[in-house]
């Protein structure tokens, strides 16, 4: 629903309910009066509907002290019934009779002695008749108990929505019959100067709804067809510089209708079409936050209503300063969870590659949805020769410092990862990263290089949980993987192992914040772990493994209430690997013939592979590269061929040099082959390694 509809309150908020006390937080702050202290009918006019009998004409009008109209008090009974009744004279902690409010209608002892006019329900603590319809509050102790019930309220709310929601609702039915809610569009976000005109925008609107519940006996409150609330629409206003609305916002003191500046003022706002109650029915009150005005409030009240009094000029006072503070408080709140969601959703992967032989899946949990930053992630990295780097890590704490510091490490790692180190050597060098960063910067760290071809994979740990592979057949195994130190420790040494990675395992890899929580051990949650693979791998069958992203969803299922303390990194990696017969692996000697003899080869591996079409082109690329790989390697040159959903082609030498793409002059002799491979292949890289470089390109089948 728009928020800026009008929203209609239950039963519950539109009338005063039976035994509440004034600060009862569902809005209905007005006691009931007293029968006998409470002044009579003729204080007020009966509201009546069509057709029903007039009502019994009430006694003489009775004030108390602070009333504006004199008269002569009747003694009080001492065993009235009311909270406000005289106690009696032997009662030792006997409080003074509190003096009848003015303006209050009196309410008859019976239902008996009820006007047809007001029927209602009962009072559960006295057994009188409650009046009908919302009741002015008292001058001084029921305005002050409404304002702090209110504030509080209104505090509660920790997003701008809940906010204006909680002024809404706490101020209708109790304090006005409607009210709108008009903020700046766009708000200002702290210190940030608002550019362009001062324009406000309906927020929300509430009011009284017209027809109410038949239930004990409430009868619906008429509204005249010309109050003109539910008409209170106008949307969008643009504050004119130096006008009547910009002068009663730059006054930020509430002002009746009636007030001069206000009668201009609220055609600017509403709109010149539409009309507001006349006399002391409406206040307007600007919203000003620290440092500038941030919108304006409209209370309404109907005409069958007491009008608004001075004192709720204060009331208002009080709504609009602390709606405005915290206002301010929830956009500051805002920016600064949108700041640090951006920053973490930018610091892992927008997307997972999609390598060669290998399926991925990820997941990333926050600790608490109010505070997305933490210093675990995850990473997957492409590799030359079809390989692919899998990173996961947790960086100790859960601040911005850890999501930086977490940042960090994760670009070092990548810029690693591409230079192609082995997975110990890049450890060893985060940790050196993480000494640069600081003397407490510590995380841990698991790095492991995937190999689709020889179906291999190589694992460094520093300090992180052991990954859990699941086999096709459905058993779970936890790795035995070296512990390492964490990175940050500095001085220590990391050892990398090899293991076999068959077709169709899956690799998890994850962070201590799904194994490990205050209600069990790091080693009873990867039991508990390894125990949810496979009975998650037997629902499948043996020969299927389960989807990729269904088992991320059951592996984070085991979670329970007390199991969400720390940030959770997973990452699942399914390993389909490459079959023996779609590569094709030579050597050639770094001379003159290599170029002919690689392009008889590749002929040859295409025709096996029944891929001949793309023969005219893979023979001229191949040759150029290689060409341009002999004429500076002292060893042999490689070249492998990979059929996928895509051939790839790959040729490596033992120079780190890696060729650029140059535009080559008309007088040059060479210069032209990057060229040809740039127009010719579908994508094309030159990836340097510990040994020399491999310069690829991949070209669609078919």
């Amino acid at each position: 629903m728009d928020s800026t509809g009008v929203t209609e309150h239950p039963t519950s908020h539109e009338r005063p309910q039976a035994g509440v006390g004034p600060a009862d937080p569902r809005g209905a702050l007005l006691r009931t009066p007293d029968p006998l202290s409470a002044p009579p009918a003729a204080a007020l006019p009966s509201q009546t509907r069509p057709g029903d009998a007039p009502a019994a004409p009430a006694p003489s009008a009775q004030h108390g002290p602070s009333g504006s109209q004199g008269g002569t008090p009747t003694p009080l009974p001492a065993n009235g019934g009311s909270e406000h009744s005289q106690p009696a004279a032997d009662e030792p902690d006997a409080h003074r009779p509190r003096p009848a409010p003015e303006g209050i209608p009196a309410q008859q002892g019976t239902d008996q002695d009820r006007p047809a006019a007001l029927p209602g329900g009962k009072d559960r603590r006295t057994g009188q008749t409650l009046p009908h319809g919302p009741m002015p509050m008292r001058r001084d102790g029921d305005r002050l108990r409404f304002v702090g019930a209110a504030t509080r309220r209104i505090a509660r709310g920790i997003d701008l929505d809940e906010i204006v929601m909680g002024l809404c609702r706490a101020t209708v039915p109790t304090f006005s019959d409607a009210i709108l809610v008009y903020l700046r569009d766009p708000l200002p976000v702290g210190d940030e100067r608002p550019t362009g005109p001062l324009v406000l925008r309906l927020r929300r609107t509430d009011r009284i709804p017209q027809e109410r519940d038949l239930e004990d006996g409430i009868l619906p409150v008429p509204v005249p067809e010309n109050s003109g609330f539910a008409a209170l629409s106008n949307e969008l206003c643009e504050v004119r510089p130096g006008g009547a609305l910009a002068e009663v916002l730059r006054g930020v003191r509430p002002v009746f209708a009636d007030a001069p500046a206000a009668r201009a003022a609220l055609p600017e706002l509403l709109g010149d079409d539409l009309a507001v109650p006349t006399g002391q029915r409406a206040i307007l009150a600007p919203l000003r936050g620290r440092r500038r005005v941030i919108g304006a409030a409209l209370f309404l009240r109907r005409p069958e209503r007491m009008a608004f009094e001075a004192d709720d000029l204060l009331v208002a006072a009080q709504l609009a300063t602390h709606s405005a503070l915290g206002i301010d408080k929830a956009v500051l709140y805002g920016r600064e969870a949108y700041i640090a969601d951006e920053l973490q959703r930018t610091m892992l992967p927008e997307t997972l590659p999609n390598p060669t032989g290998v399926r991925l899946a990820s997941r990333y949990l926050p600790a608490a949805e109010t505070a997305r930053v933490g210093g675990d992630w995850y990473d997957a990295i492409p590799l030359p020769g079809s390989r692919v780097a899998l990173v996961v890590g947790d960086v100790m704490g859960h601040s911005m410092t850890s999501a930086a510091i977490m940042g960090q490490l994760r670009t070092t790692a990548q810029t690693l990862a591409g230079l192609d180190l082995p997975p110990q050597e890049v450890l060893h060098h985060l940790d050196e990263q993480a000494q640069r960063l600081g003397t407490d910067r510590m995380a841990t760290c698991l790095y492991a290089v995937y190999d689709p071809v020889s179906h291999r994979i190589t694992i460094a740990n520093a300090g992180h949980p052991p990954p859990v592979l699941l086999h096709l057949g459905g058993r779970a195994e936890v790795l035995r993987v070296p512990a390492g130190a964490p990175i940050g420790v500095g001085g220590v040494d990391f050892e990398a192992v090899e293991l076999d990675a068959p077709a169709g395992a899956t690799l998890l890899l994850y962070t201590d914040g799904l194994v490990e929580s205050r209600l069990r051990d790091v080693w009873t949650g990867i039991e508990q772990l390894r125990e949810k693979l496979a009975a998650t791998a037997q629902l499948t069958g043996a020969d299927h493994p389960p989807p990729l992203e269904a088992l991320c969803d059951e592996v984070l299922d085991m979670l329970g209430p007390g199991d969400r303390d720390d940030d959770i990194a997973l990452l699942a990696a399914r390993f389909d690997g490459i079959a023996p017969s779609d590569v094709a692996y030579w050597f050639l000697e770094p001379e003159d013939a290599a170029p002919s003899r690689a392009r008889r080869l590749a002929r040859r591996a295409l025709a096996r592979w029944g891929m001949e079409e793309l023969t005219d082109s893979v023979e001229l690329l191949v040759s150029e590269v290689v060409t341009n790989a002999v004429r500076y390697a002292s060893r042999p040159v490689t070249l492998r061929l990979l059929r996928t959903d895509v051939l790839r082609c790959e040729v490596g030498d033992d120079v780190p040099q890696l060729p650029r793409l140059r535009q080559a002059r008309h007088t040059d002799e060479g210069g032209r082959g990057l060229y040809l491979v740039n127009r010719l292949a579908r994508r094309w890289g030159a990836t340097r390694l510990s040994t020399g470089k491999v310069v690829w390109f991949e070209l669609n089948r078919g």
